[in-house]
């Protein structure tokens, strides 16, 4: 009965992974589309980290998914397990791992100093200033990745096929030394361990910082913010990065638990990854697969949390042209950051960001009720 459940489990990855990558590379792209070409109502920094996110899953999808994951369980001699596409393969998928985990992460700090500073605000939110970081962070991803080449070796096993004969196969198997051990150790923890902790801590910060700037208001301005003004590009743009955070930590804690639990309890040549009778195997496996949907739910989370990006999801259904721009009346009366400071530095207003709101040295008053209105 064991082997049967064992059985079943591993035809369910052989399913799971494809149909991820088929939905997945549409999904990821189509997303692409809709935030650089139609008017979903992202500032102009969010358009470019969330569109560079779709890029780099994509890539995830193609390196991981489609050539780990799901040809290797259909092709008997997959010609990356040979030298020196081993290592090659790795840098790859490691690199679009890394680059996807610090686009969220560094998203979340931007959107921290944002609300922190005015003037980080008209620094950090320039399209060409976030063009340069998410270039950067990818182009630092895969060369962090390079050393990742030598975790794997092409080695000789000896297998037996589905027709019971036996064969000897070029195999990329996991190199047994000190050095790897403590290489997985490093790339885990900045592929997963770090950026949970930072997106988690960064994510706190600005909540702590909008409920702090919120309570400086009484609750008829509070109603007024609320309005229509208030739903600003930042308003959305954080609750759309929040989204995206939570899903990010949700879906990859539990591969980083199991991952660190394999690499040190069970980090020995006689131990059998393949033995799904041993629970530690199973569990990472299934944390491996929430971990890879973490690549293909983005799509969903627009739908579901972004309003402004349903409503041009369906114009594009309808063949419709996109959105335009709201009105130079609301554009320039919309208070799109509240920033806490001393008025000793008052906030420089730029022609693109006419209304800079900035709170400063305010004094709380008791008001008294005379009965009156």
């Amino acid at each position: 009965m064991e082997d049967t459940n064992f059985s079943f489990f591993i035809n369910l990855q052989k399913v799971y992974y494809p149909l991820l990558f088929i939905m997945g590379v549409p999904a990821n792209l189509f997303t692409f589309y809709m935030i650089c070409f139609r008017n979903c109502g992202m500032s102009d920094s969010a358009v470019v980290y969330l569109s560079c996110l779709a890029v780099v899953d994509t890539f995830y999808l193609l390196w991981v998914i489609l050539i780990d994951l799901t040809l290797t369980f259909w092709l008997v001699r997959p010609f990356w397990n040979s030298h020196p596409w081993c290592g090659i393969l790795g840098i790859f998928q490691y690199g679009s791992l890394y680059s996807s985990s610090w686009i969220i992460v560094v998203f979340t700090i931007e959107r921290y100093l944002v609300l922190k500073s005015a003037a980080t605000r008209q620094h950090l939110s320039q399209a060409r200033v976030t063009r340069m970081t998410c270039g950067g962070i990818i182009v630092l991803s895969h060369l962090v990745s390079v050393p990742i080449a030598w975790i794997n070796n092409s080695t000789p096993v000896n297998t037996t096929t589905a027709e019971g004969a036996n064969v000897t196969l070029i195999m990329c198997t996991y190199r047994d030394a000190t050095y790897t051990t403590v290489l997985v150790g490093i790339t885990t923890s900045l592929s997963i361990g770090i950026p949970i902790v930072l997106v988690i801590v960064f994510n706190y910060l600005i909540a702590y910082h909008l409920t702090r700037a919120s309570q400086l208001f009484t609750k008829e301005e509070r109603r007024v913010m609320r309005g229509r003004s208030a739903r600003g590009m930042v308003r959305r743009t954080i609750i759309l990065l929040s989204t995206v955070s939570a899903a990010f930590v949700i879906l990859s804690l539990p591969r980083f638990v199991t991952y660190v639990i394999l690499r040190t309890k069970y980090n020995r040549e006689a131990f059998d990854r393949d033995d799904y009778s041993i629970p530690i195997n199973v569990a990472s496996d299934v944390a491996n697969m929430l971990q890879n949907l973490n690549s293909t739910t983005n799509f969903l989370l627009y739908c579901v949390v972004s309003r402004r990006f349903r409503q041009e999801l369906v114009r594009v259904v309808a063949c419709k042209p996109r959105t335009r721009e709201l009105g130079s009346l609301i554009t320039h009366t919309t208070m799109k950051v509240f920033s806490i400071r001393k008025a000793s530095s008052p906030p420089s207003v730029t022609a693109r960001d006419p209304v800079a709101v900035v709170l400063t040295n305010i004094k709380y008053r008791e008001k008294s009720w005379d009965g009156k209105n």
